[in-house]
């Protein structure tokens, strides 16, 4: 069995926290057994681990999200990276195609598709095992997870069982599919027709896919449908493949599960009401304070609501109504203020055009993780200093290598090739001052420190 981990979205939906490169699932507002905090993607990760299905594990991603799986998993992975956001068909479509053409699966390799960010207990990963048998003893093209529902929500799909199936078995036939139904709807299917919340997880032969994709036109060879990427359809794998195949059948799970994807189910699941500087009121009862600034925050006299403070913004909402905020902000498009990368984290302390100078000002905090390096690198339109604040690193500047210490300061004019290792955590401000302060003006040389000493 190989699985397929869908790592997307654009980090709307737990805005001000979440943006283009720090989706939801990487926001580390969990606590784990050790009570340390951790995300989504952490948590998923270690209860792969637990069944051993972490080797047989791609995650699949877009560009902007790939250093922060790489710095929170901290380990060799096998990673497939969207040259471009197309939705679940093009995302799954093109980590088939690489472990056909690139990795040499046999068509018989069950593969099993699930998102990043389900909340659920161990044993939610053990139906997932069963596919191998499923597809084998059913004959289905599609295999599901189907979640026996603790109430009739609005939030989420419903899986109809065939009539006259019985949901205790290891397997039933699906009849249809009811994509978000009233509650009135929604109490209906479940008590008249037994059926299951859609939990977004599927089952299939990789030859099943290989066989869409042929009969779709569309390159079955990993570095071809690549350089296509962009011109596939913008659409889900439910809607192309699922409700196209021909036999389904679902896996009834009876255990706890629950899509953290707003702010009202994710505080739900938080082991304390306040991260970060806060303080809530006696009187307010049912909320909740977020705050990644150092600053404090309070709530009085108001219950029933989430503050969530970060770089990027605040938010003040009703629980209830957190589902509407990506509709909401949607219109905004500032610069992501805060990022995690392979190296370590930076956050944006301010930002400045000068319009009659036809400049721009950026001012970071970057910290860079024990043993880590930026790349060896130049810019032609920006200049850039560097202020330490804490810890050990050494620097290699055009060629020299210099060690730095708290309180040094660099200046590193444009075309000036370096790159930064910490030989202890290393944080520093720098300040770039340039013309257009963009990354397509990072023009990198070596990112393997080895290859960087051989410069010297």
């Amino acid at each position: 069995m190989k699985l397929i981990l869908l790592s997307g979205g654009s980090g709307k939906r737990l805005w001000p926290l979440s943006n283009d490169s720090r989706s939801k699932q990487f926001l580390k507002l969990l606590k784990n057994e050790r009570n340390m905090e951790e995300s989504m993607i952490q948590r998923v990760w270690k209860q792969l681990k637990k069944v051993d299905l972490d080797k047989r594990t791609i995650i699949t991603t877009n560009k902007s999200q790939y250093d922060m799986i790489l710095n929170q998993l901290d380990e060799e992975i096998n990673i497939v990276i969207e040259p471009n956001r197309r939705d679940t068909f093009p995302a799954i479509a093109l980590a088939a195609t690489y472990l056909f053409s690139e990795q040499n699966s046999d068509l018989n390799e069950v593969v099993c598709v699930l998102p990043v960010d389900p909340f659920v207990e161990d044993h939610f990963f053990d139906k997932i095992k069963d596919f191998e048998q499923v597809l084998t003893t059913s004959g289905a093209d599609i295999a599901l997870i189907g979640v026996q529902p603790t109430n009739p929500s609005e939030s989420y799909g419903y899986i109809v069982p065939a009539r006259n199936e019985s949901v205790n078995s290891n397997y039933v036939r699906v009849s249809h599919f009811k994509e978000k139904p009233t509650t009135e709807e929604a109490k209906n299917l479940i008590s008249m027709q037994q059926a299951f919340w859609n939990c977004g997880v599927f089952g299939f032969k990789l030859g099943y896919l290989i066989n869409v994709l042929r009969n779709n036109d569309l390159p079955t060879n990993y570095m071809e449908l690549l350089e296509s990427y962009s011109e596939l359809p913008k659409i889900s794998f439910d809607y192309k493949v699922v409700e196209n195949a021909t036999k389904i059948v679902m896996v009834p799970y009876k255990g706890y599960w629950k899509d953290l994807g707003t702010w009202d189910t994710l505080t739900g699941e938080m082991s304390t009401d306040v991260l970060g500087k806060g303080i809530i009121s006696e009187d307010s009862k049912n909320s909740n304070i977020i705050s990644e600034l150092d600053i404090p925050v309070a709530i009085l006299g108001v219950s029933n609501i989430v503050v969530a403070v970060s770089p990027d913004g605040i938010l003040v909402s009703d629980k209830n109504k957190s589902p509407m905020i990506k509709s909401l902000v949607t219109s905004i498009e500032n610069r992501p203020m805060y990022e995690e990368r392979r190296w370590g984290w930076y956050r944006v302390l301010d930002y400045t055009k000068q319009d009659n100078k036809e400049s721009e000002i950026l001012t970071r905090r970057i910290c860079i993780k024990e043993g880590k390096n930026l790349s060896y690198q130049y810019h032609l339109r920006r200049s850039e200093t560097w202020n330490f604040i804490s810890g050990k690193g050494e620097i290699v500047l055009d060629g020299k290598r210099l060690f730095v210490n708290s309180g040094d300061v660099i200046k590193i004019n444009s075309g000036m090739k370096h790159a930064l290792k910490a030989i202890t955590e290393l944080e520093f401000i720098e300040v770039q001052i340039g013309t257009e302060l963009i990354n397509e003006d990072i023009i990198r040389i070596h990112n393997n420190w080895e290859d960087i000493l051989s410069e010297i």
